[in-house]
């Protein structure tokens, strides 16, 4: 079942994602004092999000399987490892935000009281913030949920792509991407591999 829903959502992700192009890497982020909602009364940017050494950027959703994990369990969701790399992120003082692009289904369960909830529900460490109209996604060229975005201090993208390789069922080996990515930039090397291919659900846009 993993299986079939897997090349399913990855086929949707492809088709729905083909024209965007994400930022690469060295370029700077795009729109750091784009305001996006933290709830009802509090808004954030990403210049405010940014940490002494760096800033991550992962969006995210309220009910991608990738992110929330399948019904049947076998995948049990990259949302269970946010706040193990808010750890290891701030060790290397950097912060992590979550971003919940998914304008066209602000009406059915990505919402910003449903973000709120949620974040709750799962203690999430980091802000969960919401990007209206999908001006960040857009911007970024982010693809799926999730996707990752890691910059420099001076907001120049540093990491792009996947959490890690869990989404590979044929894996030699597990390779925690982001979390290399953390620890290589905190002592000064390489990040190497520094762009993965993001996998998940399309990130759902208003079609125009």
């Amino acid at each position: 079942m993993k299986t079939i829903l897997f090349y399913l959502l990855f086929i949707l992700s492809c088709n729905f994602s083909a024209q965007i192009t994400p930022l690469k890497i060295g370029e700077v982020a795009p729109l750091q004092e784009h305001k996006m909602s933290a709830n009802q009364s509090q808004s954030m940017t990403l210049k405010d999000a940014m940490g002494e050494n760096g800033l991550i950027v992962i969006f995210s959703s309220n009910s991608c399987p990738f992110v929330v994990g399948f019904d049947d369990k076998s995948f049990t969701g990259w949302e269970n490892q946010y706040n193990r790399i808010y750890d290891k992120a701030q060790l290397a003082k950097t912060n992590v935000i979550l971003i919940n692009s998914n304008e066209a289904k602000r009406s059915n369960g990505e919402s910003l009281n449903e973000m709120i909830e949620r974040k709750a529900m799962k203690g999430f460490k980091m802000p969960y913030l919401m990007d209206s109209n999908s001006e960040l996604a857009n911007a970024f060229g982010g693809k799926t949920t999730p996707h990752v975005f890691y910059f420099d201090k001076s907001f120049k993208l540093i990491y792009t792509g996947s959490i890690d390789n869990s989404f590979e069922e044929k894996r030699k080996k597990d390779v925690p991407y982001l979390m290399n990515a953390i620890e290589a930039h905190s002592i000064g090397k390489k990040i190497k591999p520094n762009s993965t291919s993001p996998k998940g659900c399309s990130i759902k846009r208003i079609k125009n």
